[in-house]
């Protein structure tokens, strides 16, 4: 009899995830790196739309809750779903923060700090490599 179980997007290999990220991907969300401020793709971009993890597809931020932070990175002020992002401490290169991951895949967003807007007081200063853009489409209703 077939294993007809379906494989979690936590089960997938260091091989795996290579062979479906870029390597600028697979080193930012897999293996928590960092891309430089101001050169990621969502940085400046204002289109409307939901932003998806990279890895997994999953629904995190929306457009709407985006802002300029003058900080170089895409940032928001909330996730879509408050289930959608987890966060951990990260007391790594000898600073303490709290890292931001996706939920269902634990890919590597980036970092949350408490200097955001209203109304949460929060910026989720996220790397663009861990994103992809899903832009509304203009012919719906």
């Amino acid at each position: 009899m077939a294993d007809t179980t379906e494989k979690k997007p936590t089960d997938k290999t260091d091989a795996e995830w290579q062979a479906q990220l870029t390597p600028e991907q697979y080193r930012i969300a897999r293996k928590k790196g960092t891309e430089r401020a101001f050169t990621g793709q969502y940085w400046d971009d204002h289109t409307p739309g939901t932003y998806v993890c990279v890895c997994c597809g999953e629904p995190l931020f929306g457009s709407d809750t985006k802002f300029e932070s003058g900080t170089g990175w895409p940032s928001f002020y909330q996730p879509m779903d408050k289930g959608a992002v987890k966060t951990a401490d990260d007391s790594s290169f000898f600073m303490r923060r709290t890292e931001a991951v996706c939920a269902k895949c634990n890919a590597h967003l980036g970092h949350v700090f408490p200097d955001g807007p209203k109304p949460t007081g929060l910026r989720y200063c996220i790397n663009s490599a861990s994103l992809k853009l899903m832009p509304k489409d203009a012919k719906k209703t």
